[in-house]
């Protein structure tokens, strides 16, 4: 059914009513999938497997209560049933259901900004089977895609038009994340901030504020609003400013590590299910096994190992808690970061549904109890005991702020889920470090650069302007490109990038053109053959080019089809013949021009 608005209504009033429904739908399917979480969660670890597990947001004498399962027996066939339901309805109902939905959302937003009716509920479902039956993920993702795909059914409700549909979609994934997490000022900028490597959705932050608000209202009507976090107190000093900078250099380094086993054992999982014909369905089974083995391992190697295991199951949030009260032994601290990520890399890489905002944050957590524990140990003087709280909330926010580009957004976030703005110093400083060191690599691989490169901005360009405007005219001229040899080491590649701030070179051999690398090339060819040796290897032969005569509507639709952001540019009589470079941005920077002349 469609509803249309009367046709006297303004733009902002449009934008209104698309906030408050958004808002609502999210706030009400937020609360009804994190019931479902704890009914779950309830059932299959509590009531199955008969373990007391902490829970966020307990007072000291509440969670040491905590205790182990009687026996971890149960924890394979449990796991195994969890996955096995998971892989069923996502290969037969919806495949897009598979993995972190934060990554879904962001491609539908760049995309057609659709998501199917039937993904919201089959997403709600698997993660429930995932997250529940002890699965490493968190609701963060599945949150996002289940409102991106509310906004999406706004849009067509409503007949919106693509603009409007953008910022429906976008104020979902605000609502929805922070609504569930009880933050609604870091779930509406997260919104905005984690679409882009380097920009910001503009147009969706304020929409996004009032949803936000509106889902947080209805979540904490039943859940209450008191943050998700509890903490006896945060103290620290100016003088530990260099201990928490170094806490972001060691966060980058774990996030790299997070990335990069994610993706690789993603594809190990493809590869494998490929080569040998496997049925689909089982790919997350093969996950969940490998993960209840080693955590039944662990068990028997000790009591540490024991809690080391149980940390990596689910959401984690429990022992994050445990973290911030310092209740976790140093040697499960300093092995938890390694375990997390395989754990997860394991859950989700094999095809089981949930977010990577959780582990991300236990993750952190347990680098920065780790380290600010050391520095206890080390220099009781400088770091008393109560300041080891705030390193774990610092390793919380630098990690995942990292990894998913968003600083702005996981800062402000996780401030609100503590309750508390006095750690934001520490955090802005250690969150700095580490979004530099951690580089262009991210955790979104739907994120684009820019909205130059963004599907969802291609309505905007007027056509007429863009057939009127020649190539030649927007284009970097030839001496002015930076290319490389074939011949060249590829380690060259990722220097050129970040020093230029390019992502994007043109092949020339003997002057003629062969081939580009870009920075896509670069990671994958890595990730297929390990280290390469030279620019041949991974380049692109045989581009895709561009005359200087054609219009830049002929460039635009090169690009937007094929999803790239460069063209070479060449002369149509001699195709091998370098004449200049284009960009997106170069279009996007001749289009303003031509549409508002000085």
């Amino acid at each position: 059914m469609t509803f249309s608005f009367p046709s006297g209504i303004t733009p902002t009033k449009r934008v209104l009513v698309i906030a408050i429904v958004v808002g609502i739908i999210a706030g009400v399917g937020s609360l009804l999938f994190f019931e479902g979480l704890k009914w779950g969660t309830a059932f299959f670890m509590g009531y199955l497997l008969q373990w007391a597990y902490p829970v966020e947001g307990q007072t000291v004498a509440g969670i040491s209560q905590w205790s182990e399962p009687h026996s971890l027996v149960l924890l394979l066939p449990i796991l195994i049933f969890g996955s096995l339901m998971t892989g069923i309805l996502v290969t037969q109902f919806a495949p897009e259901a598979e993995g972190h939905g934060t990554d879904a959302a962001i491609r539908a937003f760049h995309g057609d900004g659709r998501i199917r009716r039937r993904v919201p509920l089959v997403k709600a479902v698997t993660a429930i089977l995932t997250i529940s039956t002890g699965g490493s993920a968190g609701r963060e993702g599945p949150s996002a895609q289940i409102s991106a795909g509310f906004g999406s059914m706004v849009a067509d409700m409503l007949g919106l038009s693509p603009r409007e549909r953008r910022i429906a979609m976008t104020t979902g994934i605000g609502a929805g994340i922070g609504t569930i997490f009880k933050a609604p000022f870091g779930g509406a900028v997260l919104a905005a901030e984690v679409l882009y490597t380097r920009d910001f959705e503009s147009d969706a932050i304020v929409p996004a504020f009032l949803a936000s608000v509106i889902g947080y209202a209805i979540f904490g009507f039943f859940e209450g609003y008191t943050p998700i976090f509890a903490f006896e107190s945060l103290v620290w000093n100016v003088w530990q400013i260099p201990m928490f900078l170094l806490l972001g250099v060691l966060c980058a380094m774990f996030g790299l590590l997070y990335i990069f086993t994610f993706y690789w054992s993603r594809d190990q999982f493809a590869a494998a299910f490929k080569r040998y014909n496997l049925p689909m369905y089982l790919k997350p089974v093969a996950g969940a096994v490998l993960l209840g083995i080693i955590v039944i391992a662990l068990s028997i190697i000790s009591p540490e190992g024991e809690m080391l295991g149980l940390a990596s199951l689910g959401s984690s949030y429990g022992f994050d808690q445990l973290m911030i009260y310092s209740m976790v032994p140093l040697v499960v601290l300093i092995l938890l970061p390694f375990l997390k990520i395989l754990t997860t890399s394991l859950t989700l890489g094999s095809g089981g549904s949930g977010g990577v905002f959780a582990p991300g944050l236990t993750i952190g957590a347990a680098i920065g109890g780790s380290l600010g524990m050391i520095l206890h140990l080390v220099a009781p003087e400088y770091v008393p005991l109560a300041s080891v709280p705030v390193f774990v909330v610092v390793g919380m926010i630098s990690l995942f702020g990292a990894v998913a580009n968003a600083p702005i957004a996981v800062l402000i976030m996780v401030v609100e889920m503590v309750g508390s703005i006095t750690i934001l110093v520490p955090a802005m400083a250690a969150v700095g470090i580490s979004t530099l060191f951690k580089g262009e690599k991210t955790i979104f691989q739907a994120q684009v650069e820019t909205k130059a490169q963004s599907g969802a901005h291609r309505g905007e360009y007027d056509r007429k302007t863009l057939e009127r405007i020649p190539v030649r005219d927007a284009m970097i001229p030839r001496e002015a490109v930076i290319t490389v040899s074939p011949a060249d080491e590829s380690l060259k590649v990722p220097d050129l990038i970040a020093t230029t701030g390019h992502t994007g070179f043109p092949v020339l051999e003997d002057d003629r053109l062969i081939g580009i690398i870009t920075n896509r090339d670069t990671r994958t060819t890595a990730v297929a053959n390990g280290m390469h040796q030279f620019v041949r290897e991974a380049m692109t032969p045989a581009p895709s080019v561009i005359h200087p005569e054609d219009s830049l509507e002929d460039a635009l639709a090169i690009m937007v089809g094929q999803d790239f952001n460069h063209l070479p540019v060449v002369e149509k009589e001699s195709p091998d013949r370098l004449v200049g470079f284009l960009t997106r941005t170069n279009i996007m920077k001749m289009y303003a021009k031509s549409s508002h002349p000085s």
